[in-house]
């Protein structure tokens, strides 16, 4: 097998270099078994962090549009705007000197989550699923006072969790209440759909479910299960954890085999919406399936990250090389939708 580039595919021995130092100590110690070399990374379609940061996020994302998707509430002013589907603001805590009107503001909310508008990685984000009396309790279900949570939003305001440590705000929304066909797949929290979106075009897919261990959350770091999603059917692929494979969820115990996701038209079709809502060429869009509202957009990623590769078992650098090399760009929605089912699907 040789290996892809945009042109053609090139016999094995043009891909023969000579063997680096590093690639010597590694095969010298037997660790090589635990290493991809550089050749077979190229050889999968792997797309490096150096080149989707050269290649494509600053080749197609405008610097000035970057703001827009930074901050989680202009992402949320934006999509209301565009007429898309997002989850309830309650309301938005901005100085420390707000923070004695919180609880007054959740008056009627037991259900809620608190996050910084400026965050990344999932920090900062506290899911309430409810109360105990006069505390909070938490999608792990521990609980946590009033003043835990004031303390939180205070950090939070602080830039605590923020890109770059600046000052932030802290967004209160409506808890989601996740499909019943996710019950048996993640624990406590809710789950949510990353889509990767190239020039307008859905190009990779990713659902990742909560755990035990990454507190209810969602959150690849913390220990959620990522699981690839066929762009065809909306169907699982394989499921990983910690970068390794799983077959089963550490929790539930059910089988990701039998997972599929509904309403995958309308996700395709939202997320590949969003380029013309943000202008953004390469994008990471997050949605959940809500159980009564259906799909929502929860926000926008200018620079997602490459785990989507690991869950789907595959590179993702074929698919944006095919989507470069069509003749014209500018189709409608719909037609970038079947495109996408009709050649990234990986079920046939």
């Amino acid at each position: 097998m040789g290996v892809y580039t945009k042109n053609t595919l090139l016999p094995p021995e043009a891909d023969q270099k000579p063997v680096s130092r590093m690639e010597q100590l590694l095969k010298k110690t037997g660790l090589q078994k635990y290493f991809a070399s550089p050749a077979s990374l190229r050889q999968a379609g792997i797309l490096s962090m150096n080149a989707r940061n050269l290649e494509y996020v600053t080749r197609y994302n405008p610097r000035r549009l970057l703001p827009l998707v930074d901050n989680k509430l202009s992402t949320k002013h934006m999509a209301e705007q565009a007429g898309v589907d997002v989850p309830r603001l309650i309301g938005v805590i901005e100085y420390q000197s707000d923070i004695k009107h919180l609880g007054k503001l959740l008056e009627g909310n037991d259900d809620f989550v608190i996050k910084p508008s400026k965050g990344s990685g999932g920090k900062g984000i506290l899911v309430i699923t409810g109360k105990d009396g006069d505390a909070y309790v938490k999608a792990s279900g521990d609980t946590l006072s009033k003043e835990d949570v004031d303390r939180h939003v205070s950090n939070i305001l602080g830039g605590l969790y923020s890109l770059g440590g600046k000052t932030d705000v802290a967004m209160i929304e409506g808890r989601i209440e996740a499909d019943p066909i996710f019950n048996e797949y993640s624990y406590k929290g809710v789950p949510d759909i990353r889509i990767i979106v190239f020039r307008g075009f859905p190009v990779m897919a990713m659902l990742r479910l909560a755990t035990k261990s990454s507190d209810g959350k969602a959150n690849l770091h913390q220990g959620a299960v990522g699981v690839g999603v066929d762009l065809g059917s909306g169907k699982s692929l394989r499921a990983v954890q910690f970068d390794k494979p799983v077959h089963v969820h550490p929790d539930t115990h059910h089988d990701f085999t039998k997972l599929h996701i509904p309403h995958w038209e309308k996700i395709l079709t939202l997320a590949a919406a969003c380029y013309e809502m943000t202008g953004l060429g390469y994008l990471g869009v997050d949605m959940v399936l809500d159980k009564n509202l259906g799909p929502q957009i929860l926000e926008l990623n200018a620079r997602p990250g490459l785990a989507i590769q690991i869950a789907n078992g595959c590179g993702i650098q074929p698919r944006l090389e095919a989507v470069e090399a069509l003749p014209k760009h500018d189709l409608a929605i719909d037609q970038r939708v079947q495109f996408t089912k009709k050649h990234f699907a990986s079920i046939k």
